[in-house]
């Protein structure tokens, strides 16, 4: 059994596997009861992390601590490899990992936005950061005195006739116009790239992007895991 760990800016995320089949995903903290013979951890806040790994290497025959150095089962073509987010580059192993014959766009809604090319040769290229939904919404009212803290809407409605509408409308109308516009040049450069959703507010994007999606939740976990299974083999 495989535990993997992604402790992210705004939550810890967790699963048990089985070789490549996804057993359940795991509750914060619940490691400490689970049975499992190999984990790996990726983390952005070490922190955090320090005490969820040392608990875990305790518990686990074989412990990978994710980082630019770990071998991984793709070609990292990354400029700089040590200022590369672990977990960007373990979303790509992830979705080369489901797609291993198709060039894929990872795009991965978290704290900020990414946007990574993996290509179906399996060769890691990069790709884009910006500001996440969260990201926009607290700027806009810490950096604008009369501008109220929003969220995501259910429905956009335009033209918003008051602030909050307005708001929430900038924010959700940018973000899809940006996805489908990476999509787009994805597309033009990689033609039949796949693409693939992933983080906390993929779900609500896919209802509202105009362009076949997959939906992966699971995304970084499968990467790790694929990255674990890569690295117990060597």
């Amino acid at each position: 059994m495989n535990l993997t760990v992604d402790i992210g800016n705004s939550a810890v995320k967790a699963a048990l596997w089985d070789g490549g089949r996804l057993v359940r995903t795991v509750e914060s903290g619940e490691w400490k009861v689970e049975s499992y013979d190999r984990a790996i951890v990726v983390s952005t806040r070490e922190a955090v992390s320090a005490e969820i790994e040392a608990e875990i290497r305790r518990r686990a025959g074989f412990f990978i601590k994710f980082d630019y150095t770990t071998p991984v089962p793709v070609k990292n073509l990354y400029a700089t490899p040590a200022t590369l987010g672990a977990d960007r580059l373990a979303g790509a192993v992830g979705a080369h990992a489901l797609f291993s014959n198709r060039t894929m766009l990872v795009v991965d809604f978290g704290t900020a936005i990414t946007y990574d090319v993996v290509t179906a040769v399996g060769e890691f290229l990069g790709g884009s950061i910006s500001p996440g939904a969260g990201i926009r919404f607290r700027a806009l009212h810490e950096f604008t005195e009369a501008l109220p803290l929003c969220g995501l809407p259910r429905e956009v409605e335009f033209p918003g006739r008051d602030t909050r509408t307005a708001i929430e409308n900038g924010v959700a109308t940018g973000i899809v116009a940006e996805v489908e516009r990476y999509i787009a040049a994805a597309g033009e450069k990689f033609p039949g790239a796949g693409v693939i959703f992933t983080g906390g507010d993929a779900d609500y994007f896919a209802g509202r992007v105009k362009i076949p999606t997959f939906a992966v939740p699971e995304l970084v976990l499968r990467g790790l895991n694929a990255i674990l299974e890569y690295n117990a083999n060597l």
